[in-house]
């Protein structure tokens, strides 16, 4: 222990010589001290002098360094698998039981000698010491990590890892357990002896389909231990069964792929289910049947591509544009159409010089969306104003990324593909920019990047507008096949342009924002908007929402107010679907909301009920722990708490402590200043 000071050394030496005056002042220059017994006036000078001396040391900011020693007991980590494929086997009833009262003795026995903390994982991990093996999915990966994180540093003398080793989400933990230097122990529950099943194990499905179409949906079934047997796969839509056929299983370990096509013949969210009939062999009838979820959607928009002529664009063009099947494409020659323009979202004009007055009055009148596409436009000035507007001498021109184009975002591959794309025809002009365009594509001419623009985008008075001033986009499209063996490139960016333009703004005054399909071990969250008349947001009125089940039961919420925002989460729901309802009054007017939420089940846990005791044994011997079973935790607890490598570990560090902190140090300063004053009032000093 040494003392440690911020002032020089001679300050000390002031602070003694300050207590020696003060008492020599006090009790050696008085005379009427000359008649009190020499030993009473050493005692008060020394103690007068001690106590000075302190009291001005304490001013001098003095720390006191010593060396510590703390002790960190061992940390035991017991992390037991909570998922529902636990008690899938025939022991459910013993595992509920008698193995849960032989977890609480062994964590109460290595209790009085390390520090044990307990954790329940499914597809996450909490610390608790009770669990119920409803868990849907399980991610022993993330229980890992998690464990990294809140004990990193810490003493971890072992941990014991409880469960039947079948993970259905993360990665493999064999790749985790690398992070922690200490002995895994595992504890293998479920039962390994695969029973005689024939189950659904996936689904493969599109999320979203169009009124109209079709679309394809693919069923994985498997069977063990079932040759010869015959079985009947269906899938029904509210009751109906839309196909049926008979699946012979023909080896002991069967695995077959069944594809259908099913019609979007309803608009809204659609449940089907796929059902696989059951066998009395059949050991485990949960995983028969599996349901999912289609949002068929029948609002397509509509695109018209009025064109001057034929051309290789236009079909370069339509192509791309009904790849995702979310646009409906019609092309026509400008000069012979007459229908109306207003039920189209976009509209695309190809390489047209001039612009029939009606066309151009409509376009007007609808404040519609227009793709303008051609190197000599007359009128393509939203964007763009050129001098020379229509010149007859043309040039070839290569594409220029710009980077710092915002109005949607591109995949990296296309950012750096856009380049290689081969040269097109512009016309010679003086095009200047105007305020508020944004331009995606630059013109190159050889290997200088100007500034004059290809393909630029603009908004004039909430009207969206795009030009692309060249000739010849359909090579960029047969470029992109070349170059990948498909065109995958060049659709994303035709998709993205005509999703920008013909995407129409909300002017609703209340906006609710939620997922219509989430997995049952998800939140359902909601956000909301309120405008003001002026389109400002606003968050002084309440926003309330229903929620109703099914069967009718309804939940009752107010949004939690934000900043600029609403924002509200329900928590989990069972399996199920959901209508929701969201009222807000502002001024005199009540707007509302509604909308449905498919929550849909999570089947993971039904789909493998064999445990992985091969993965458990890896899990041991990789890290230096033992595998022990269900019955067998009296012997674990006697290897733990026998266990020469769990040991405490002392830590030594140096310790500051300022003077001043210190409580004994006034109570020194207390008693000596008291003890004078007794001995003074004793003597008749006081």
């Amino acid at each position: 222990m040494e003392f440690i000071s911020n002032y020089p050394w001679y300050y000390t030496l002031l602070c003694l010589v300050a207590g020696f005056v003060f008492s020599a002042i006090l009790y050696v220059r008085d005379k009427q001290n000359s008649e009190r017994s020499k030993a009473l006036l050493v005692s008060l000078t020394t103690l007068r002098f001690i106590s000075v001396s302190l009291i001005f040391l304490l001013l001098l900011d003095v720390f006191i360094k010593r060396l510590v020693n703390e002790t960190e007991k061992p940390v035991i980590i017991l992390a037991q698998d909570n998922s529902s494929s636990i008690i899938a086997g025939k022991d459910s009833t013993e595992l509920k039981t008698e193995y849960t009262k032989s977890m609480i003795h062994f964590v109460n026995a290595i209790k009085e000698k390390y520090d044990v903390k307990t954790y329940v994982f499914d597809s996450e991990s909490k610390a608790s010491e009770s669990f119920d093996f409803k868990g849907k999915e399980t991610d022993i990966s993330k229980l890992f990590s998690d464990l990294e994180n809140n004990y990193a540093n810490k003493n971890i003398g072992a941990i014991v890892l409880a469960t039947d080793g079948i993970y259905n989400k993360g990665t493999n933990p064999l790749y985790s357990i690398d992070k922690f230097n200490a002995p895994i122990y595992t504890i293998a529950l479920g039962d390994t002896i695969p029973l005689k099943d024939v189950w659904i194990q996936n689904i493969n499905h599109n999320q979203v389909a169009y009124l109209g179409n079709s679309f394809p949906v693919e069923v994985v079934v498997n069977a063990i231990d079932l040759k010869d047997k015959s079985v009947t796969a269906t899938i029904s839509n509210n009751g109906k069964i839309l196909k049926s056929e008979t699946i012979t299983i023909n080896s002991n370990s069967f695995s077959a792929t069944l594809n259908y096509m099913l019609d979007a013949d309803k608009s809204g969210i659609q449940k089907y289910t796929v059902t696989i009939s059951t066998l009395e062999e059949d050991k485990n009838k949960q995983n028969n049947s599996q349901s999912f979820v289609i949002d068929v959607i029948d609002n397509r928009e509509k695109v018209l591509i009025l064109a001057n002529a034929p051309h290789p664009d236009i079909a370069a063009l339509e192509q791309s544009i009904a790849f995702a099947q979310t646009y409906e494409v019609e092309v026509a020659l400008i000069d012979e159409y007459t229908k109306p323009l207003k039920p189209y979202a976009l509209i695309i004009l190809h390489q047209t010089n001039t612009i029939p007055q009606r066309i151009n009055n409509e376009l007007k009148a609808n404040n519609q969306s227009v793709f303008y596409i051609g190197n000599n436009f007359a009128n393509y000035s939203n964007g763009v104003n050129s001098k020379s507007l229509f010149n007859p001498k043309t040039n070839e021109v290569e594409a220029a990324y710009q980077k710092d184009f915002s109005l949607f975002t591109l995949s990296d591959d296309l950012k750096s593909f856009i380049k290689n794309f081969p040269a097109v025809i512009c016309a010679f002009k003086n095009n200047k920019v105007t305020n508020g365009a944004n331009i995606l594509i630059t013109q190159k001419i050889g290997v200088v990047e100007t500034d004059e623009p290809l393909m630029v985008f603009t908004e004039i008075n909430g009207v969206k507008s795009a030009g692309f001033l060249g000739d010849g986009i359909w090579k960029w499209r047969m470029r992109d096949f070349a170059e990948h063996h498909n065109h995958n490139l060049f659709n994303e960016l035709i998709s993205k342009t005509v999703q920008y333009l013909s995407v129409k703004a909300d002017k609703s005054f209340f906006r609710v924002f939620t997922k219509k399909i989430i997995n049952e071990n998800e939140a359902i969250d909601f956000t909301a908007e309120v405008y003001n008349q002026s389109y400002e947001l606003v968050t002084e009125p309440d926003v309330t929402l229903i929620l109703k089940d099914d069967k009718g039961k309804a939940y009752n919420y107010t949004f939690n107010k934000k900043q600029t925002m609403y924002s509200l989460s329900a928590g989990q729901f069972p399996a199920g679907e959901y209508n929701y309802e969201a009222k807000v009054k502002f001024g005199d007017k009540l707007y509302t909301k509604s909308g449905i939420v498919v929550i849909k089940e999570i089947i993971s846990e039904k789909i493998n009920s064999v445990a992985n005791h091969q993965l458990l044994f890896q899990i041991s011997q990789q890290s230096g722990g033992k595998l022990f079973y269900k019955n067998q935790l009296e012997q674990l607890q006697k290897e733990i708490l026998a266990s020469d490598s769990i040991k405490s570990i002392t830590y030594s560090h140096k310790q500051l402590t300022d003077l001043v902190n210190l409580k004994w140090i006034f109570f020194i300063i207390l008693g000596l200043l008291s003890t004078e004053w007794f001995l003074r009032k004793r003597n008749g000093k006081v």
